[in-house]
């Protein structure tokens, strides 16, 4: 599913979003500038489609950031969106594709990893935490961008009417693809709820999980630190 709308999924994404989701990779880039600012770190955005985030993270200081991801069409494209953005700050240490659940790198050999709107489609979280936490270096730092559900009154249903009847229609229209953005909505319902994806964090040996919600509750950036 993914590599078929690959061509059309950055302009899926920014018009649906009204271009927010450019902001939400900013501001991650911003959280972890620390890490970023280092010219020894190594960064791994996970899930990382046509490398958004990837590019991001890289402006974000001098660190060194890898892109990975199982959708051969998105890494293509992430590749290419690279070398025409040429030297963003830091340096790029390539794309690989692979699987989050079994990721081709050597235990501890990364300072942060990253995942935006990428960790919601692991066929299981558990063990995707766990293979996090086994390529983070004692003290190195997860953060996961993902959708949240608004829990206000006014805004809540307001929001829920556009993400499950509104966009996977625009979005069916703007891919090309009659699965993905009806995915979407039934996806971020399955998902853990705040709370219990804080706890899961806990459980796999995060220590410091929190979450913090953005743009009235829309997004969770939900991070936590190998110890």
């Amino acid at each position: 599913m993914f590599s078929h709308i690959a061509p059309r999924y950055d302009l899926a994404n920014h018009l649906l979003s009204f271009n927010l989701d450019r902001v939400w990779r900013r501001r991650v880039g911003r959280h972890f500038g620390h890490v970023l600012a280092r010219a020894d770190a190594r960064v791994l955005d996970l899930c990382c489609g046509t490398g958004d985030l990837t590019l991001a993270l890289l402006r974000g200081g001098q660190a060194t950031v890898f892109g990975t991801d199982f959708a051969h069409p998105m890494l293509v494209l992430a590749q290419d969106k690279s070398a025409r953005a040429g030297s963003a700050g830091g340096r790029l240490g390539g794309y690989v594709e692979a699987d989050v659940l079994q990721l081709p790198f050597a235990d501890a050999s990364f300072d942060l990893a990253t995942a935006a709107f990428g960790f919601r489609n692991l066929a299981n979280y558990e063990r995707g935490l766990r293979e996090i936490h086994r390529i983070l270096r004692p003290g190195g730092e997860v953060g996961i961008l993902e959708f949240a559900e608004p829990r206000g009154t006014l805004f809540g249903p307001l929001y829920r009417f556009y993400f499950t009847r509104i966009l996977p229609r625009l979005g069916r229209a703007l891919s090309g693809d009659s699965r993905a953005y009806s995915y979407l909505p039934s996806s971020v319902e399955a998902f853990p709820s705040l709370e219990d994806l804080a706890a899961l964090m806990a459980r796999v040996g995060f220590a410091d999980a929190r979450f913090e919600l953005w743009t009235g509750g829309i997004v969770s950036l939900h991070s936590a630190r190998r110890v």
